[in-house]
């Protein structure tokens, strides 16, 4: 995966983590950090939106478990029902508004989040999620599986340029 470094799944990995690249939560302002995940578990209904299942409940709402202490000052998902329920137990944990961001302009994005300082949850889906690490400057590594839910990207924008650590959460991903 080149420059991705990969990291045990849970809170410890976190833990050893996030005092590296999350120096004080008085720099926050100052620094530009992204969190990216596709959304959690979605239920097989046939549908076109379908809601998140109940494995994907579990892991929404252990990615926010994760993220309370990590400074988020913004949240972006996508305008469909498995990713804003994704991103909805770290809203109600922060009381932050879920900017709705759309799936079709993943530079235009980029863009936007370059320019806006903070720490970023970014909730998409497979399809464009690691387009958006490169956009940020980061190393997507592989495509993510039509059946994988438990990455966690992490783009560090710092004067050296960016830096990607990829960390696994929850059920693992068997393929």
């Amino acid at each position: 995966m080149g420059a991705v470094k990969r990291i045990a799944t849970g809170l410890v990995g976190m833990a050893l983590l996030f005092p590296a690249l999350l120096p004080s939560p008085a720099l926050a302002q100052e620094e530009t950090l992204f969190l990216l995940v596709r959304h959690a578990e979605r239920e097989e209904d046939g549908s076109d939106d379908p809601h998140l299942s109940k494995a994907g409940v579990e892991r929404a709402r252990l990615l926010a478990a994760m993220l309370a202490d990590a400074g988020i000052t913004h949240i972006h998902s996508t305008d469909l029902n498995r990713t804003r329920e994704t991103a909805a137990p770290l809203q109600a944990a922060t009381g932050l508004e879920v900017a709705t961001h759309f799936t079709m302009d993943v530079e235009g994005f980029a863009h936007r989040l370059l320019a806006t300082p903070g720490r970023h949850l970014v909730v998409g889906h497979s399809n464009t999620i690691p387009p958006l690490v490169k956009a940020l400057g980061g190393d997507p590594g592989s495509e993510i599986e039509t059946m994988e839910y438990d990455r966690l990207y992490l783009v560090a924008l710092g004067p050296r340029g960016p830096t990607t650590v990829l960390l696994r959460f929850g059920a693992p991903f068997g393929g």
